[in-house]
């Protein structure tokens, strides 16, 4: 029996806002007991193809481990949440399926997955086998859970280490402070035709998710918040300013930030600038695999810098907690297939070979234990995960706030790119993402 799931308001106001409309539908799971559920997964790897290989390995085990056959589909994150939407308001959708971590409140809202408790969490071996900061992002506070995490990230700083030898840097900056200047720095024209050809960094600006997750980690390190205790919006108080200001600075003051990256949309690209010498940094989440595709070996890796290099707490926060979960439909007529496969997801050995294939890194901590993640990028990310990262807002308005202060930023970047942006631009932009994002409650 297929179920349709009303949406929540706060969850139907953030699919307005995103204009996510529905698009597609897949075929649910089969007759109770036929061994045989539907799988859709979320590109982690370097192709689509890449994912299947990894996924089908993994699937091999488990089938041979419970008899059950998967039907696996990967799906790119393009279109993924079009997919999930179709999926919760028609009631046709797959057993299981990955959600990027930051939907959670938002898919929670819905109505349509199996809250993670009695059976689920049982089957799953509890909530203490996980990190604390990737457990935080399955879903809202107070509530039963409806996502399990499945895959962990978390911003780093990454650097061309040719380029800061060239230039007799022998370190990474550990503040904004040093970091803006070793930026100028880096900052060249190498071929002495009047036009820089090397930047300090290079990012995705023109990508609304990056303008999203940069706000909120910049204003963390202000002291803001992007909403109150109450889930009021508070885009546009001094820190949150303050953090946009200096991140859009980056190309419209100081200059060391190309004007082309107002378009780039890619983090792929930023990467690829700081491979072929076009940039000496980048923020990221996880260009590993990039720089093993491309066998650069010329890159070190260090804390994203902080504002205040002694801080504490909220001000210490270099990252969200960034990553993919795992959810069941509520509708799904083989539950109990279904939660032994997120039972083998999060397995341990599981989650070494699926996270060391991905260059991501594991959701449940025994995990950390495994030789693959002994490199120094795993052990930076571990740490901050575990000591400065926190979840985007745990709220159903969540998507909404990414894309109106994403878009927001974005704007600031473009206008960066071909004159100023004063610290008033920064609040009225802010301020005009804050009335909309009100008006739409």
């Amino acid at each position: 029996m297929k179920h349709t799931f009303r949406l929540g308001a706060a969850a139907a106001a953030s699919v307005l806002v995103l204009g996510l409309a529905a698009c597609g539908s897949s075929g649910g799971g089969g007759d109770a007991g036929s061994q045989e559920i539907t799988y859709w997964a979320t590109n982690q790897g370097q192709s689509l193809d890449h994912d299947r290989e990894v996924l089908s390995e993994s699937l091999e085990r488990f089938t041979e481990e419970t008899g059950i056959k998967v039907n696996l589909e990967v799906i790119p994150w393009t279109d993924m949440y079009n997919r999930i939407l179709t999926a919760v308001t028609s009631g046709d959708g797959p057993d299981v399926l990955n959600i990027g971590n930051t939907w959670a409140v938002t898919l929670q809202e819905t109505g349509a997955f199996e809250p993670v408790e009695g059976e689920f969490l049982e089957a799953i071996g509890g909530q203490d086998r996980f990190m604390s900061a990737a457990w935080a992002t399955a879903g809202a506070e107070g509530k039963a859970p409806t996502s399990v995490p499945l895959y962990s990230q978390a911003y780093s700083l990454y650097y061309n280490t040719e380029l800061f030898e060239e230039a007799g840097i022998d370190a990474p900056p550990a503040t904004w402070d040093e970091f803006v200047e070793t930026a100028k720095k880096l900052t060249k024209d190498t071929d002495g035709d009047g036009k820089i050809d090397q930047w300090g960094i290079s990012t995705e600006a023109g990508a609304v998710t990056n303008g999203a997750h940069h706000s909120f980690i910049r204003g963390k390190q202000h002291g803001g918040a992007m909403f109150d205790a109450d889930g009021q919006p508070t885009f546009n108080t001094d820190a949150q300013i303050d953090g946009v200001a200096e991140w859009v600075d980056l190309m419209g003051t100081h200059k060391v930030m190309s004007p082309s990256d107002a378009e780039m949309t890619n983090g792929a690209d930023a990467v690829a600038n700081l491979i072929d010498g076009r940039a000496a940094m980048v923020f990221n989440q996880n260009p590993v695999k990039n720089f093993t595709a491309r066998d650069f070996e010329d890159w070190g890796v260090a804390p994203m810098p902080l504002v205040d290099g002694n801080a504490t707490g909220d001000r210490a926060v270099m990252s969200f907690a960034a990553g993919s979960n795992v959810s069941v439909f509520k509708n799904s007529d083989s539950k109990d297939a279904a939660y032994q496969l997120v039972a083998h997801l999060t397995d341990t050995e599981e989650q070494v070979y699926l996270n060391d294939a991905y260059t991501s890194l594991p959701t449940v901590a025994d995990a950390y234990d495994a030789e693959e993640f002994q490199n120094e990028s795993a052990k930076l990310k571990e740490k901050t995960l575990a000591d400065h990262a926190q979840p985007m807002p745990l709220v159903a308005q969540e998507g909404q706030m990414e894309t109106l202060v994403g878009t927001a930023v974005k704007n600031l970047f473009a206008q960066a790119a071909t004159g100023t942006v004063t610290r008033a631009d920064v609040e009225r932009a802010l301020t005009d993402a804050q009335n909309q994002m009100t008006a739409a409650q």
